[in-house]
């Protein structure tokens, strides 16, 4: 006889919560060519690894071997483009955390797969990416608006593990808002610098700490 097929679950859903909207919408991704799709990948890794906020659009387009047009048919300005490229590694690190889940999970489990997920967003060197972005106007309205929709995800989790009675009752509100910000907070230059571990390996030690105080409160 076969082994049976793995049992599969539904992913999670979380009602009411949306991703922000993508700054390059499907649309015109689907307009771009093959070579400015590859040109988003390639400027994602230089902006990780070297920073571009101080460059100009002509000197980007001489970095990345191509055409200022090639450029500005993905974004209107050097500022736009840099965003545009954060926005899009932002958006796939949120869906990669997101489809790890679904219904088979405590919610609690189910939160801390999330926040650790999520928290791939300040690997070490996006530390350095994130204090390159400081120089850049709109940066800031960007990441807050991703760390919206994280803390969003992480109360509604916190509410359903409420609901389960795997914690008592607490402002869920006030506890997401604190586990969302902290791999943001960890990244600052002025913070990271004072911490032995890297962001991202902080944020999730914090995370599991809260957590096991929220557990120890039911």
């Amino acid at each position: 006889m076969s082994a049976a097929a793995p049992e599969k679950h539904a992913r999670l859903r979380f009602r009411g919560v949306r991703a922000p909207k993508p700054l390059l919408s499907p649309e015109a991704e689907r307009q771009l060519s093959a070579r400015q799709l590859e040109l988003i990948d390639e400027l994602e890794e230089k902006l990780r690894r070297d920073g571009l906020a101080d460059l100009t659009m002509a000197e980007i387009a001489a970095l990345a071997g191509c055409s200022l047009r090639t450029l500005y048919g993905i974004a209107p300005s050097k500022d736009e483009l840099l965003l545009t490229v954060v926005d899009r590694r932002l958006h796939r690190i949120g869906r990669s955390a997101i489809e790890v889940l679904d219904t088979s999970m405590s919610p609690l489990d189910a939160l801390r797969v999330y926040l650790q997920a999520a928290n791939k967003a300040v690997q070490p060197e996006s530390v350095a990416m994130a204090a390159d972005l400081a120089k850049v106007a709109g940066a800031s309205r960007l990441f807050d608006a991703h760390e919206s929709y994280l803390t969003a995800v992480t109360q509604s989790l916190l509410d359903r593990a409420v609901d389960a009675g795997q914690i008592a009752p607490v402002d869920t509100a006030a506890i997401a808002h604190v586990l969302a910000g902290l791999g943001r907070e960890f990244s600052r230059p002025e913070v990271s610098e004072l911490v032995h571990a890297s962001a991202k390996d902080t944020a999730d030690s914090i995370s599991e700490l809260i957590l096991q105080g929220l557990l120890a409160a039911s």
